[in-house]
């Protein structure tokens, strides 16, 4: 049996330095020649973009909200089968999850039986991290937390107290890391920011030099060897046969993306990826698809590239075949309010405008029922609907409480601020049926 580092990496609570960590191992274990597989716990779909970034590879979201364990087991051995490290960043503290800790990071770490490894902001504690990791690493149902990485330590003498609670426990103390300002990780309003690619690769390999500074990696990386996941007996990838060409809309204005959903889209046939900024036309496709991303950073190109707007306001009248999500969704509508109450045209197939005014945050999991169809996904954004239109179906929290957002069909287009997670290349034809 070939055993590899794979691991989690978790955290007491959101801001404690999962990202920094997670980032400064991808890169520097790709710079020492290793294949790094990234992994996000639950729904982010922007951290999965600098995993690959650092790693040089896809990174693919592991949420036990959207999937089932089968599905998260084959998912995980179909991407780590060829891997030489495997690093899964975690989402929030480790129990957070949809509903109590179940979807959690923790959970996620049960089903795949993977180590873990918890970044700890020690900067206003001693020895009372001991209890806190007591408790990561007792309170879960056979959890394997072995080792830990202290954040926001200044002086060795305060890492010393550190080091003996973590032995208290039972945990590897895989060393700190100073308070650096400069590897603060750059957010927009929606978490990382995504622009110039170039500044955040010189950002990964900075991230880099200070994790292999202060952190003991190759202990991290002998304590976390771990049987190999065997590959699943079919390929969950598998081509359909359909043939089909879609264009799927890509760059920094449109990019929240599920790899998983690429995946299946590829197995519908050829997929081709377009600009709605730079592109002034839209190749022939039998599918389109527009993802989320930052269209209120990019409203001047989008709107004055009349040429892919008018193709794609032709190809959705002529009942072309459409998915589009909360930015993609935007694209379609009328126009787009900027938060200065600037309007600019988009699309306009969608009778209604969006605006980025008064911004609020709406965020949760979301589920509804459709074409006989269960579906998931994630509600993320700040902008907001100001006109009122009808549902066609009843969209519902993770606890099943009723929410206000809609899902809006024109013809054969189905638009929505659910980020969806789909749950088969069959699935997503199906949504389209008249």
């Amino acid at each position: 049996m070939e055993y590899t580092p794979q691991f989690l990496i978790g955290a007491d609570s959101s801001g404690s330095g999962k990202t920094t960590l997670s980032l400064g191992l991808m890169q520097l274990l790709q710079q020492r020649g290793l294949r790094v597989q990234p992994f996000k716990s639950g729904p982010d779909y922007i951290d999965t973009q600098f995993h690959r970034l650092a790693a040089g590879r896809p990174s693919v979201n592991l949420d036990l909200f959207f999937a089932d364990t089968e599905r998260i087991e084959a998912t995980y051995a179909h991407w780590a089968g060829a891997a030489d490290v495997t690093i899964v960043e975690g989402a929030m503290g480790l129990y957070d999850g949809a509903l109590g800790a179940k979807g959690s990071a923790a959970e996620l770490a049960q089903v795949l039986s993977l180590p873990v490894i918890v970044v700890m902001n020690a900067e206003a504690m001693a020895f009372t991290a001991a209890p806190i990791l007591y408790g990561l690493k007792f309170f879960g149902e056979c959890l394997d937390v072995v080792g830990v990485v202290f954040n926001q330590v200044k002086t060795k003498s305060h890492y010393l107290f550190l080091e003996d609670a973590a032995e208290e426990v039972g945990v590897y103390s895989l060393g700190y890391l100073p308070p650096n300002p400069s590897l603060v990780v750059p957010s927009r309003h929606l978490g990382l920011n995504t622009d110039t690619l170039s500044q955040q690769s010189q950002y990964a390999e900075q991230v880099a030099d200070f994790v292999e500074q202060h952190v003991d990696v190759e202990t991290l990386l002998r304590i976390t060897r771990h049987p190999k996941p065997v590959e699943p007996s079919t390929n969950p990838y598998a081509p359909t046969g359909r043939g089909l060409k879609i264009a799927v809309a890509l760059d920094e204005s449109f990019s929240f993306v599920y790899q998983e959903n690429l995946e299946l889209l590829k197995s519908l046939g050829d997929v081709v990826f377009f600009s709605p900024i730079r592109d002034n036309e839209l190749l022939p496709c039998d599918l389109l698809y527009l993802p989320g991303g930052y269209p209120e950073l990019h409203l001047e190109e989008l709107s004055t590239n009349r040429g892919m707007l008018a193709a794609i306001h032709c190809y959705v009248e002529q009942g072309g075949k459409t998915l589009a999500e909360c930015g993609g969704m935007m694209y379609l509508s009328t126009s787009i309010e900027s938060q200065e109450g600037n309007l600019y045209p988009m699309v306009g197939v969608l009778p209604q405008q969006c605006s980025m005014r008064n911004p609020t945050l709406q965020l949760g999991y979301r589920q509804f029922s459709y074409h006989g169809l269960e579906l998931k996904g994630h509600e993320f954004h700040y902008s907001h609907s100001v006109t009122e239109l009808a549902s066609v179906a009843q969209v519902y929290s993770a606890r099943g409480q009723a929410v206000p957002v809609k899902l809006l069909r024109y013809k054969n287009t189905l638009a929505s601020y659910v980020h969806l997670y789909w749950p088969s290349a069959n699935a997503i034809l199906q949504l389209l049926e008249p």
